[in-house]
């Protein structure tokens, strides 16, 4: 098996990648956990929120962030805004749960 000597420059063309990302590993911040954990928190806490509401949340406990990092997490994790359900037909309830009523008799719901 023979291994062929690609040169930094073609192999990063090939990939579309910058060359630059070869040379610095990147480094995550120290605080990272805790201001995800932080985060997460505060979605849950109020589910109607994006993370632009969230970051400035998160500003008024104290932590120094601006949108793009919050947004950058925001979107690792998976969060959504659920979209907005009119009131007639909702499905949530106040505690966050999800669930259909059904009619106990007619013309209940």
């Amino acid at each position: 098996m023979t291994v062929a000597k690609l040169s930094e420059r073609r192999v990063c063309h090939a990939l579309g990648q910058h060359r630059s990302t070869q040379r610095q590993a990147p480094r995550g911040r120290e605080d990272e956990e805790q201001l995800t954990a932080d985060l997460i928190e505060l979605a849950r806490q109020y589910g109607r929120y994006g993370y632009r509401k969230i970051a400035a949340l998160l500003r008024d406990a104290g932590w120094i962030v601006n949108d793009k990092r919050v947004e950058r997490i925001w979107r690792r994790e998976g969060l959504k805004v659920p979209a907005k359900q009119p009131k007639r037909g909702r499905l949530w309830l106040n505690d966050g749960s999800c669930v259909r009523l059904r009619p106990e008799r007619a013309n209940y719901v």
